[in-house]
């Protein structure tokens, strides 16, 4: 391999760029996006991964404050919390039918942007649904976005207050026309859509999980992974007009503290300079 550095991006192609890269001098970065999330089984073999790259990385970057702390007992020369600025907002100029007409008719618009997954928390999310339109009948939830779950999920929301509307170009519109933008994800790193929801200046309730907390500070309503919560939290905004408006106001301003993609490349090239010093 000719290569001075290889960097790659996950727990498993961390471990692996370790391996092939057995007996050479070339040095290794090794970003970690995901914390292993499962079973005994999932955990011995997440653990047996991290010492394949201890044993050979020269840096180590965590996208979440919880991954950094794990990956400090490692012994790895260089860790730090990597730098994930979300991509440039787009306006296709699509039209969004769902959300123009809960806005027509002035009603609440609650709205998730999620891959449909399990670490998304979607059961979370029915059942706070559920509590929300008991206090507000005509209140719609949706959610943009596709994954594994979407034909499960649909089948359990139907003839609820839940929209799937499957995969958007059109989330920096269906962003700016949401009452409230709400994630109710089980981990995160440094989430890209409560980024896209800060960008927009939206009124945010998120689970305070992983990296949540550390990309909205206080721009947003933080609570544990619980319905119950999740729901009161909404209906707070919902119920105070004004906070809902500070809210939206913290959100444009913790907007301008994001990381940068210029951020982005000068981290990884201070890193890189050190290794290959």
């Amino acid at each position: 391999m000719g290569a001075d550095l290889v960097h790659a991006h996950g727990l498993r192609a961390g471990a692996l760029a370790a391996l092939a890269l057995t007996g050479l001098r070339t040095r290794l970065v090794v970003t970690l996006h995901n914390k292993p999330v499962g079973g005994r089984a999932i955990q011995a073999v997440s653990a047996i991964l991290a010492r394949i790259i201890a044993r050979r990385a020269g840096a180590v970057l965590g996208v979440s404050g919880d991954l950094v702390d794990w990956a400090r007992g490692w012994g790895v020369p260089i860790v730090e919390r990597a730098l994930v600025p979300a991509p440039p907002p787009t306006r296709p100029g699509t039209p969004i039918p769902a959300a123009d007409l809960l806005r027509a008719s002035g009603e609440p618009i609650l709205l998730t942007v999620a891959r449909l997954a399990p670490q998304k928390g979607m059961g979370l999310l029915l059942e706070a649904a559920t509590a929300v339109v008991a206090a507000y009948p005509h209140a719609r939830w949706l959610v943009a976005g596709d994954g594994p779950l979407r034909e499960q999920l649909t089948r359990a929301a139907a003839g609820g207050p839940v929209t799937f509307l499957g995969a958007r170009s059109d989330i920096a519109d269906l962003l700016a026309t949401a009452t409230v933008v709400v994630s109710t994800s089980e981990w995160e790193g440094q989430p890209l859509n409560l980024q896209e929801a800060l960008r927009a200046g939206a009124a945010i309730v998120t689970t305070d999980v992983g990296g949540s907390g550390e990309v909205t500070g206080e721009a947003a309503l933080r609570v544990r992974c619980d319905a119950g919560e999740v729901a009161g939290a909404v209906l707070e905004l919902l119920n105070d007009p004004a906070r809902l408006e500070r809210l939206r106001a913290a959100a444009t301003e913790r907007a301008n503290e994001l990381p940068t993609t210029s951020e982005m490349l000068d981290q990884a090239d201070q890193i890189y300079l050190r290794l290959l010093g």
